[in-house]
């Protein structure tokens, strides 16, 4: 097996253990919270990521962009927070699709923030996949609630972390980076979670150790795999995640996605695709 295709596996990998903790955040949130359940994925993923850098913790520490590590993990831990809640409130795919608009609003602020060039076709892909993102949740119409929203909301933090993600990538150890969304979520989250903690039973506890391990599994396996294969050739491995949320939501909450979110679903992935396209392919 070449080193891209494990990259491949990899990725495909992470993603399934993203679509494990949302199944468990769906599950857990109706009775605990969504505060506790979030706490699990900072507290789970903080306590590995801090025995796996242990042995060179005082140079993982070291960053040359305090105030940036900072808001970077701020964006992440509200994209997390908008997600989990829209997770506890509307459909799995429905949140998922949503979710997926990302790539193209990193796109849009690269050009806005970065200094990117945005083209004509760039601004098609966004456009469509914004088009795509309003069939799934419909304004107007009586599917349409407010809830729809948080997706919407946490695709527009993760693109902040990740613009910041780059920013400060070519010049931090990526160790660092986890190591900072980790700590700064783990330590906020500690200070709120004992006002709105609710005991969970014995399957609520269970669900919440999915939700940890599921979530920091995926990351490191996220790592891993950019850290085997070009991150071109990765990216529209994500758009599985769709796949992986429809079949969840019918096995577990027998949720069926109708025509329009499944034609939302298809024109955002479809738009994200072209534009990946075009980053990828079009220079060469």
């Amino acid at each position: 097996m070449t080193q891209q295709n494990r990259a491949i596996l990899l990725m495909i990998g992470a993603i399934f253990c993203f679509s494990i903790m949302d199944v468990s955040v769906k599950a857990v949130a109706p009775d605990i919270g969504v505060l506790p359940a979030l706490w699990a994925r900072y507290a789970g993923q903080m306590l590995l990521v801090f025995v796996l850098v242990l042995p060179r913790l005082k140079y993982v520490v070291r960053t040359r962009y305090p105030a940036l590590q900072f808001l970077r993990s701020i964006l992440l831990m509200s994209a997390t927070a908008f997600f989990f809640t829209g997770l506890s409130l509307i459909p799995l795919t429905d949140a998922a699709a949503l979710m997926s608009t990302n790539p193209v609003l990193i796109t849009l602020g690269a050009a806005l923030f970065l200094g990117e060039a945005l083209g004509v076709r760039r601004v098609a892909g966004i456009v469509v996949a914004l088009v795509g993102a309003m069939i799934v949740i419909r304004p107007g119409s009586d599917v349409f609630s407010l809830s729809a929203l948080l997706p919407l909301a946490a695709a527009a933090c993760y693109s902040g972390y990740a613009l910041l993600t780059r920013h400060v990538g070519s010049d931090e150890d990526i160790w660092t980076s986890l190591f900072y969304t980790g700590l700064v979520g783990t330590v906020l989250l500690s200070i709120a979670v004992p006002f709105l903690w609710k005991t969970p039973d014995l399957a609520g506890f269970g669900l919440m150790i999915a939700i940890a391990l599921a979530g920091t599994l995926g990351q490191l396996a996220l790592i891993r795999a950019f850290s085997q294969g070009e991150a071109a050739i990765l990216a529209p491995y994500s758009y599985v995640g769709l796949a992986f949320a429809a079949f969840w939501g019918f096995l577990f909450f027998a949720e069926k996605p109708d025509f329009w979110t499944i034609f939302g679903s298809l024109v955002i992935a479809g738009a994200g695709l072209y534009v990946w396209h075009r980053e990828t392919y079009a220079k060469r």
